[in-house]
């Protein structure tokens, strides 16, 4: 394998929705773009398995703070189920390790088994995941030949829609909160129907409010990289668009100058309790604070001092909605 040429690393903070393809890990394509970029920070935000493909959103430099707002983000999600077949991994990339007969008898009894996983569910954690048991990952765990116990957790699937029926491998449309294993929603919905069942296709195709038509591919960022930098960096959603859609607070000179401290400010009465994004200079994106019930804001995660947001030569306003 040639070592692909190194890169002088640069300062590049924004937000690109990746269209993963599928084959690789979530890390490979991360690493992949970061070197187009010459980046010298980035990271991914919900990991999709090798066999996945569809919005992964890696962050850029500044945009690495706020990451944990998309990781948090309801997603939608494209899955097509083979039924009759288990496999160790719950997907087509593991090791058949039981079979059945008995498939899916209609589309009525289908439709009738996935209503009973719609809404708030439970669901146990496959060993093939990422969580950790005493301090190991639970893969590292099932690729020694172990199982552990793992407690059931809270999930809601908010629509699981039937795409195309057939008996054997029916296409369904799943949108569902953080934390959602679809490996294990296809795989507790073989168990209602009597039968068994893997994933052998997923597509993620959003996340948040982030739809499938915002993605971008490897090679339309090796394309734009080959016109320049100008042009790559224009690839990049700005870094309120990472933040989510929360209320928003405009600051004056004097409340960046205070948050940058660390300390506290009040909000106008009235102001509900929970997180903003905050705005300086009127228009600038400058992070993000919390509300408190009592009316003071909180600093939570704000953007570097160097990034052009400090209180410096920006309007004396006081703070506005």
């Amino acid at each position: 394998m040639v070592a692909e040429p190194r890169k002088v690393r640069r300062k590049v903070d924004g937000l690109l929705l990746l269209d993963k393809p599928s084959g690789i890990t979530s890390n490979a394509a991360l690493q992949k773009l970061k070197w187009i970029y010459g980046a010298l920070k980035a990271g991914h935000t919900g990991s999709l398995d090798p066999l996945a493909s569809g919005m992964l959103p890696l962050c850029f430099g500044e945009a690495t703070k706020f990451s944990g707002y998309l990781l948090g983000a309801d997603k939608t999600y494209l899955v097509r189920a083979r039924f009759g077949a288990r496999t160790d991994t719950a997907d087509s990339d593991g090791t058949v390790v039981s079979t059945t007969d008995v498939l899916i008898p209609n589309e009525a009894t289908l439709r009738l088994a996935m209503g009973r996983l719609t809404g708030p569910i439970q669901q146990v954690p496959p060993m093939y995941s990422a969580l950790k048991h005493q301090g190991q990952r639970l893969h590292e765990i099932a690729r020694a030949g172990r199982e552990v116990e793992r407690a059931a957790r809270p999930v809601e699937i908010y629509s699981f829609a039937l795409e195309q029926f057939d008996p054997v491998t029916p296409l369904f449309r799943v949108t569902c909160s953080k934390g959602t294993y679809i490996r294990v929603l296809i795989e507790d919905l073989a168990v209602l129907l009597g039968s068994l069942a893997h994933v052998i296709e997923l597509r993620r195709t959003a996340v948040g409010s982030f739809a499938e038509s915002a993605m971008l591919t490897t090679e339309q960022c090796l394309n734009a990289a080959e016109q320049g930098t100008e042009v790559l960096d224009a690839l990049l959603r700005p870094l309120d668009e990472v933040a989510g859609k929360w209320p928003l607070i405009r600051l004056g000179s004097h409340e960046v100058d205070l948050l940058l401290c660390g300390s506290q400010v009040p909000v106008p009465a009235g102001m509900p309790a929970g997180m903003v994004r905050l705005y300086a200079d009127h228009s600038r994106f400058f992070g993000m604070g919390e509300v408190m019930a009592d009316g003071r804001l909180l600093p939570r995660r704000l953007l570097a001092h160097d990034s052009g947001a400090s209180g410096s030569g920006l309007p004396g306003s006081r703070l506005s909605l």
